[in-house]
């Protein structure tokens, strides 16, 4: 499946699209090169899914949890400053990843070992127009 995001105007158009074909998964690998708008993107699944909290990228903290309008927890990973694969087993990210929650995470690439056989990747690619495309 694609989704193009023509321009920043469209991105929640796009994570309406994105959540429509979500089914039963629940965690969900995010990548794309530094700036290509995971974070973005994320934010607004998360804003379409009924999230009030203020989302960021939980850089620093690793992990943030949100609550949908639903009531439903999502937590957001950030991984790109883990130095080594113990930080996440210490976090104990096993009872994040088969909670039954939603689980979007950026920066994979440095925990592919540990992923559910069941998550679904999720490229953001950046074209030459500027605009994004989301392939999973």
């Amino acid at each position: 499946m694609e989704i193009k995001i023509e321009n920043i105007d469209h991105i929640r158009e796009a994570a309406r699209e994105f959540i429509q074909h979500i089914g039963d998964h629940r965690v969900f690998a995010f990548y794309g090169k530094m700036g290509a708008g995971k974070t973005t993107f994320v934010k607004a699944i998360c804003e379409e899914l009924g999230v009030d909290d203020v989302i960021t990228s939980p850089t620093f903290a690793i992990v943030n949890e949100y609550t949908s309008g639903e009531g439903d927890s999502i937590f957001h990973f950030d991984f790109y400053r883990i130095k080594k694969i113990e930080e996440v087993y210490d976090m104990g990210y096993e009872d994040y990843f088969y909670s039954g929650s939603l689980c979007f995470i950026e920066w994979p690439e440095l925990i592919e070992d540990i992923l559910p056989d069941d998550a679904i990747r999720v490229n953001i690619a950046e074209q030459e127009d500027g605009s994004r495309l989301v392939a999973f």
